[in-house]
């Protein structure tokens, strides 16, 4: 219905206070791993089949993106995905229109950045705002040309080829800019080190060692990670399985803890200990936040999570745990104004540069449903009541799936309805939306 929504010009959204919601759904695939299988598939000599890869517009992009840069991509009859590369890129013929994906332009940056090609990239008016000049830093130091727009944001050209390996220190906890870095550093003469202050998601360096790339790691004596990557190394096809996607999973298990008398369960979610810190803080709240059946899948731990309707109470979110859980702060936001008491959220400053300012704009929603909010530079703090917040708002979402996700859930549990604009962005991330969380029993549809 979300996709309906974009096709057929439904301008808004409506979700009703529901009865219990009840059942068990599979979320999407890892939208973070289906953009890395997708692009390390493209770099590979030989077949690579993906299982699981999220169909949201925003891997679709990139998977358009890889055909541009000359691999071959498709969807294959039983819902899996093959890419056939060659061992290197082309250069594209057009532009290569990123979407609203920053991760895939950031990523694509940093692939093309190591071969010997030029490249445009381009975006959505979303992408266009958002920053780059952290991704063009270090490529530039490793030798390729860039030439964006002002503030080094897109449109942008790169030409690529004849890098050199470097040591970089990440600035900001950011797995794109690390994943830039190492995906640049398989084509630079050398060794390119990437050091992190603050550990964030791995899947990139998962995912390379699937494909042949060896890595090593250490950590110095500060405590900071050090990833080195030796160039000129071939990366060899593989079988890729995407696990459930845990922001995409947090939608329906938070309406599984708000809404009354619910118990959702949620299949086959990613559980790495880099992308959990929702779950964590979910259960330092209360949450009856079950997690069963963990196992392998495709090096990647994978788990069942069972929801329950709770009483929950605010906390202090630790600000180190923000790169484990940064687009998982605003369905927190929500859950946080049904807790007793203040949920306080530092050190997250870097929602201000996602799709929109999701602090603005989550403070903004969450006042307009009559919940207290504070907002900081960089964070916020939540005011709960212990009860449903009074709702009935129509929410501004700029166009960020998150926020219009996130609000939706809290209308299900609202004393009023929620609506919400722009629903049709919601495809970016988690196409079939509605479809799965009505299929629970939420009241959830057009307005």
């Amino acid at each position: 219905m979300v996709e309906a929504a974009a096709r057929q010009g439904i301008e808004r959204l409506i979700a009703r206070a529901s009865g219990p919601l009840r059942g068990a759904v599979r979320a999407p695939g890892d939208k973070s791993i289906s953009h890395r299988a997708l692009i390390l598939g493209g770099l590979a000599q030989g077949e690579t089949r993906i299982e699981g890869l999220l169909e949201g517009q925003d891997v679709l992009h990139t998977a358009e993106a890889m055909r541009a840069f000359g691999a071959e991509v498709r969807r294959l009859e039983d819902g899996g995905w093959r890419v056939l590369g060659s061992g290197r890129l082309e250069s594209p013929a057009a532009p290569v229109d990123c979407g609203n994906a920053g991760t895939g332009v950031r990523l694509l940056m940093g692939a093309a950045a190591g071969q010997d090609v030029e490249a445009r990239f381009d975006g959505d008016a979303s992408l266009r705002t958002r920053p780059m000049a952290r991704v063009i830093a270090p490529l530039t130091q490793m030798g390729a040309v860039v030439r964006a727009s002002e503030g080094g944001r897109l449109p942008l050209s790169l030409k690529g080829g004849r890098l050199t390996g470097i040591a970089y220190r990440l600035p900001v906890a950011s797995a794109q800019v690390k994943s830039a870095v190492l995906l640049a550093g398989l084509g630079a003469a050398g060794e390119t080190t990437v050091i992190e202050p603050e550990a964030t998601r791995d899947h990139t360096e998962r995912m390379l060692g699937a494909f042949g790339v060896r890595l090593r790691s250490d950590t110095d004596a500060a405590g900071a990670r050090r990833l080195r990557l030796r160039g000129g190394q071939g990366l060899r096809g593989a079988h890729i399985a995407v696990p459930g996607d845990p922001s995409s999973a947090a939608f329906p298990l938070v309406a599984g803890l708000i809404v009354p008398g619910s118990e959702v369960r949620v299949e086959g979610v990613l559980l790495n200990p880099l992308r959990r810190g929702l779950f964590d803080t979910l259960r330092e709240m209360g949450a009856e936040l079950d997690i069963s059946n963990l196992r392998d899948g495709g090096g990647e731990p994978v788990a069942d999570l069972t929801a329950r309707a709770s009483r929950l109470k605010g906390v202090v979110v630790p600000p180190e745990r923000a790169p484990s859980m940064i687009d998982e702060y605003p369905i927190l936001a929500v859950v946080a104004a049904f807790a007793e008491g203040p949920t306080t959220m530092r050190g997250i400053g870097e929602l201000r540069v996602k799709e929109s300012d999701r602090i603005a704009l989550m403070a903004e929603g969450l006042r307009a449903c009559g919940v207290e909010v504070e907002e900081a530079p960089d964070g916020l703090i939540v005011q709960g009541r212990g009860r449903p917040p009074r709702g009935g708002a129509s929410v501004r979402t700029a166009g960020d799936h998150r926020i219009a996700m996130a609000h939706l859930v809290l209308g299900l549990a609202a004393e009023a309805a929620v609506r919400v604009d722009q629903p049709g962005m919601i495809a970016t991330s988690f196409p079939g939306f509605v479809a799965l969380m009505r299929g629970l029993g939420a009241d959830l549809g057009p307005d």
